[in-house]
């Protein structure tokens, strides 16, 4: 029932069902709060979340340069969009660049010189683009490296690391088809790369490059095709992930900073609103105006230098962006080795490649689950490890980032030639031997690293900080003194955990019946003795340990005052 004016009947005069009746005094945007809280529940969204406490670390600015470089993407790539042809019907150029006047080119690639200099502020939008992708794919690769060396990714934030794993390597591709749309010398030479790796494909090779250029390379329809995954379907799936991974790291937050007082059931920080959002803005500016100085000072891809594209030509100087070039030093350390296998050919030099590329990526997507089964760890960490607290971890990453690096300079083999006049041949094959040396010696180096810093840290804990200063016994030793080290100090060299080795089921059950073990849980139990074993780690020094060192120390000082009075 309601009175004549909609009130319920019941309702207390000058109160509304929904609360107070608004103030005859309330602004415009008050009235619209209170209109949107009436049906989102907006005051209790807000109350129960803008004061959500977040861990802080520097490091966390990397995810942060990744999200606002894809929005910047996002918001110049709209414009470009604006006056880009997907076209390759071909055209005389008559433009205002006069070195391509009268020239034959498509129409991609006569609307990206358009916009070059013609479109207004169109070249800054361009190099912003591009600088913008570059700087996006560099956040990622680091942010990624953060999280993997701080065993950030273990449960529960399993997803989160897939989603950021899939955003890196969607932006791999995605610039790669973004460069490749305008149809210069420059990314004509990377697609005709493409084709050849495709073709390398037994049997679904030819099928795969008939369907993708629409008959003989080059084909007619490649860059529309091109366009509409490059702007609408990996965009539309980037979103979606990227998405996923805000809420991923709203709801579980970031991993707090390995420390005295943070555990996995308590969150160190400062909150959301106005902490997290102020800088967050402030981070936002910063990383556009910085994008922006490099894109005004720095030229990148000028089209116009390389000219269109011709299948009979190839550019010098021909490299991929630099997130792609380990997939380029790949196929050019690579020997032209060919078999024939079933009637068919088989081009290892380019099929053998085409298979680690993928393999390299699958790898970094299912990690955290490998780890998750060596250790058989289900507990929820919401604290980081620090790198030397597990060696191999560290000494595999540290690896992985050396054979990149190394795949980068075979990528580059003729400008490392060219510009520290080396030989070509001499810089292929150290590439060709370091493939398989330098990631070891790396390992071996940094896992060793590690275990010297627990080691330093083991004894920090025990003997304290070395103060330098030596003193002599009473019965003649010479001994360092030692400052023993804050009680937080020592809560912060100890608070990880060490795992322990995971063991294979013993051969006879509790019946004495002899039990079946797998080959699984026998590899599982040697790789987990090698991880977390006695070479894998070192242990953390106990409280006995500590207690007895302590007592030692006291002797020492006694006999030294004891010294001191009878002189």
């Amino acid at each position: 029932m309601t009175n004549t004016h909609g009130t319920p009947a019941g309702t207390p005069a000058g109160t509304s069902a929904g609360g107070p009746a608004p103030a005859g005094g309330e602004s415009r945007g008050e009235r619209l709060a209170n209109w949107a809280d009436g049906r989102v529940g907006l005051y209790s969204l807000a109350k129960g979340n803008l004061r959500k406490i977040f861990p802080d670390h520097w490091s966390f600015m990397l995810g942060e340069v990744a999200l606002y470089s894809f929005l910047l993407i996002i918001v110049t790539g709209v414009y470009l969009t604006m006056f880009f042809k997907p076209s390759m019907d071909e055209v005389v150029y008559h433009g205002s660049y006069t070195p391509l006047s009268g020239v034959l080119m498509s129409q991609a690639y006569k609307s990206t010189v358009d916009i070059s200099f013609d479109v207004r502020g169109g070249l800054l939008l361009r190099q912003l683009h591009h600088w913008a992708a570059l700087i996006f794919v560099v956040a990622m690769l680091v942010h990624m490296m953060r999280v993997f060396f701080t065993g950030a990714f273990r449960k529960p934030r399993e997803l989160s690391w897939l989603c950021g794993a899939g955003l890196l390597i969607l932006g791999m591709f995605d610039g790669f088809m973004g460069y490749s749309l305008p149809d210069d010398l420059l990314s004509g030479t990377g697609i005709r790369f493409m084709e050849g790796a495709i073709l390398s494909l037994p049997i679904i090779g030819t099928y795969l490059v008939m369907f993708i250029y629409g008959g003989e390379y080059p084909g007619h329809i490649w860059v529309p095709r091109l366009f509409t995954v490059h702007v609408l379907l990996i965009p539309g799936i980037m979103l979606g992930l990227l998405v996923a991974h805000l809420i991923l790291v709203f709801y579980h937050k970031h991993t707090q900073g390995h420390g005295p007082g943070r555990k996995n059931g308590n969150v160190v920080g400062l909150p959301l609103m106005p902490v997290y959002m102020a800088k967050a803005g402030g981070f936002l500016f910063l990383t556009t105006g910085i994008i922006s100085v490099i894109s005004a000072i720095a030229q990148v891809n000028p089209i116009w230098a390389y000219g269109p594209y011709r299948p009979d030509q190839v550019t010098t100087d021909a490299q991929p962006d630099w997130y792609m070039g380990f997939s380029e030093g790949l196929i050019r350390v690579m020997p032209g080795w060919e078999i024939n296998f079933l009637g068919h050919t088989l081009v290892l030099g380019v099929l053998i490649p085409l298979i680690i590329f993928p393999s390299v990526f699958l790898a970094i997507w299912l990690y955290p689950f490998f780890e998750a089964w060596l250790t058989g760890d289900k507990r929820e960490h919401h604290v980081a490890e620090r790198p030397r607290n597990n060696p191999r971890r560290t000494a595999f990453g540290a690896a992985w980032v050396a054979e990149y690096l190394l795949l980068l300079v075979g990528g580059g083999n003729d400008l490392f030639a060219t510009h520290f006049h080396i030989s070509l041949n001499a810089i292929t094959w150290f590439v060709r031997i370091g493939f398989f040396v330098v990631p070891v010696l790396v390992y071996i180096v940094t896992h060793r690293w590690c275990l010297g810093l627990q080691r330093r840290d083991h004894e920090k804990v025990l003997h304290g900080r070395e103060t330098g200063i030596i003193t002599r016994l009473p019965h003649g030793e010479f001994v360092e003194i030692h400052e023993p080290l804050a009680q937080e100090d020592r809560a912060f060299l100890t608070a990880h955990d060490q795992l322990r080795p995971v063991e294979a089921p013993k051969g006879v059950d509790e019946n004495g019946v002899p039990r079946k073990i797998g080959w699984t849980e026998r590899l599982r139990a040697r790789l987990s003795l090698a991880y977390f074993g006695r070479d894998g780690q070192i242990p953390k020094p106990t409280a006995e340990e500590y207690l007895a060192i302590q007592e030692e120390h006291h002797a020492h000082e006694k006999e030294q005052v004891t010294a001191e009075g009878h002189r």
